[in-house]
């Protein structure tokens, strides 16, 4: 089936806070939105996994514009990962490549290890990424079995609160600079610690100054008409930079 019409009238203007559920991916989302209300121009503000839930920032109409600075603002996510478990994607959805026992692990050891991670830090993007490498996503290189060398980029990490220790699991909240791995940096952690881990769930709770709890799940936004899309459409001066 073809792109369905866009609607003989002209676009809203704003943004569209969208919970994301755990599934589809961010392109997946926008293109439902753009297809359920015939709209020309959507974008996202920053890509979620898709295993990740949560705060997907949607663009519309004369919005598109201003991706860039929605990509370029910090985030907050809350999330677990599990200690004893490496994947091949370091989340949930990769294949499991190694096994340890993780029970002589204690929750001060991965807070310390967590603690190490605050600040600058220098991060190698992981080879399941979309972060291209000769014109091609090092996801699409990574699924013919190759490896390539990647360039680390630098990432600050404000906050790295570990939430709840129940093991093998840590819950924990992380306030970053845009562009950070979240699962590269639990992965890191279960490789400092000797035992592996891997990111079981992630969920984002804020874009900037934009919140989850101004969100609606996406079944609610598609549910709508147009009018009601149009309800829920945050001003584009939201973003407007400080005066």
């Amino acid at each position: 089936m073809g792109r369905p019409p866009p609607s003989p009238h002209p676009d809203p203007d704003g943004l569209l806070l969208v919970d994301k559920p755990a599934g589809p991916t961010s392109h997946d989302v926008v293109d439902a939105v753009r297809r359920r209300f015939g709209l020309r121009k959507v974008g996202h503000g920053g890509t979620l996994d898709p295993m990740a839930t949560g705060l997907l920032v949607l663009l519309v109409g004369r919005g598109t514009k201003l991706a860039e600075r929605v990509m370029a603002s910090d985030k907050v996510y809350e999330g677990v990962f599990r200690l004893g478990v490496e994947t091949d994607t370091e989340d949930v959805e990769g294949r499991v490549v190694v096994e340890r026992d993780p029970s002589g692990v204690g929750a001060d050891a991965v807070q310390e290890a967590m603690a190490r991670r605050r600040g600058d830090l220098m991060q190698t993007p992981p080879m399941v990424s979309a972060v291209k490498h000769g014109g091609q996503p090092l996801y699409k290189l990574a699924r013919r079995g190759q490896t390539v060398e990647r360039r680390p980029r630098l990432i600050h990490v404000y906050e790295f609160a570990m939430l709840g220790f129940e093991p093998p699991r840590v819950h924990f909240r992380l306030r970053c600079t845009k562009g950070t791995y979240v699962r590269t940096l639990c992965a890191d952690i279960g490789r400092e610690l000797g035992c592996g881990a891997f990111l079981e769930s992630l969920r984002r709770t804020r874009s900037g100054d934009l919140r989850i709890e101004d969100a609606a799940p996406l079944d609610d936004i598609l549910g709508g008409d147009r009018s009601a899309l149009a309800g829920r459409l945050l001003p584009l001066a939201l973003l407007a930079p400080p005066v």
